[in-house]
C-alpha cells in the first residue's frame, strides 16, 4: 500500500511537516514524488518511519538515528529486537512505580501499609522517570542510551545514606555556587571549589568520570534552557558562570 504524506502522517501520528523534514535531512526520503509533485510512501519507507519513531521514543538524536539508519551494519530484525528489550524495561520501571504509587494511595486512605525501604525505592523510581521525561532524549541522543541506562542503574541502587549525601551535596554546591558569583571570578578559588562539588555530585550518578564528559555536560546546561531555568532559579547567569568553573577546572576551555 502506498501513502502520500497526509496519509502517512495520520497513519502514524506525526505531521506532514515532520514527514517533510525528514526527507529535507535525508532521513525518511519517500517512494516517489508522483506527477502532481506529491511524496508517496512505500511498505519500505513505513517501514523506515517505525524505526525513526522508536527511536526518538527513546530519545535518539536525529542525527544520530540517520547515521543508524544508513550504516551498513544495521539490521532491522534486531534493532526491532533491541527496541523490544528496551520498551519492556521501561514497562517494568513503570509497573513497579505505579505499585509504589497504589501502596502510597492505600497507606494514605488508611487501608494499607508502606515500610521505609518501599517509599525510598519508590522516590528514586519517581526520580528516573521524571528526569526520563524532561531530559531523556536530549541526554541519550548526547551520552548514548548505554550510558544513561548505566547512570540510571547507578541511582537505582544508591544506599539511603549515599542518597542523603549527595542531596546535602547538592545544597553545599549550590551555596558554594551563590557566593563564588558573588566575587564574579570562575576562576577564582571559590568557584573552583563549586567545580569539584559538583564533580563529587555528579560522580555519585556517573559510573565514569571523564574531564571531557564533564565540560560537556557543563556546556548543556547553557545549550539547554531548561537546565539554565534550574540553576538560573535565583540569580541569572548562574548555569554560565558554572559552565565556566567547571571549563576551566577541567582544563577544556
Amino acid at each position: 500500500m502506498e501513502y502520500t504524506v497526509k496519509k502517512l502522517g495520520e497513519l502514524a501520528g506525526i505531521s506532514a511537516r515532520t514527514l517533510r523534514y525528514y526527507d529535507e535531512i535525508n532521513l525518511l526520503k519517500p517512494k516517489l514524488i508522483n506527477t502532481s509533485g506529491y511524496r508517496v510512501y512505500g511498505e519500505v519507507e513505513v517501514n523506515k518511519l517505525q524505526q525513526i519513531l522508536f527511536y526518538r521514543e527513546l530519545g535518539v538524536s536525529l542525527e544520530t538515528i540517520n547515521e543508524i539508519l544508513h550504516s551498513p551494519k544495521f539490521n532491522e530484525l534486531k534493532a526491532l529486537k533491541a527496541h523490544q528489550k528496551k520498551l519492556l524495561e521501561k514497562k517494568r520501571e513503570l509497573d513497579l512505580l505505579l505499585r509504589n504509587v497504589e501502596k502510597t494511595i492505600s497507606v494514605k486512605e488508611g487501608s494499607g501499609t508502606m515500610t521505609d525501604k518501599e517509599k525510598f525505592e519508590g522516590l528514586k523510581r519517581k526520580k528516573v522517570v521524571e528526569n526520563e521525561e524532561k531530559f531523556g532524549r536530549e541526554i541519550r541522543g548526547k551520552y548514548g542510551d548505554e550510558a544513561v541506562d548505566s547512570s540510571n542503574k547507578r541511582f537505582m541502587d544508591l544506599t539511603k545514606e549515599d542518597y542523603d549525601t549527595a542531596i546535602e551535596l547538592e545544597k553545599v554546591l549550590k551555596d558554594t555556587l551563590k557566593k563564588a558569583m558573588e566575587i564574579g571570578d570562575p576562576s577564582n578559588e571559590l568557584a573552583q571549589q563549586a567545580a569539584k562539588l559538583h564533580k563529587r555530585w555528579i560522580c555519585y550518578y556517573w559510573d565514569n568520570y571523564t574531564v571531557e564528559a564533564h565540560a560537556g555536560l557543563a556546556k548543556m546546561y547553557v545549550e539547554d534552557e531548561r537546565f539554565t531555568d534550574y540553576y538560573d532559579q535565583e540569580v541569572s547567569g548562574t548555569a554560565a558562570f558554572l559552565r565556566d568553573a567547571i571549563l576551566i577546572y577541567t582544563d577544556q576551555n
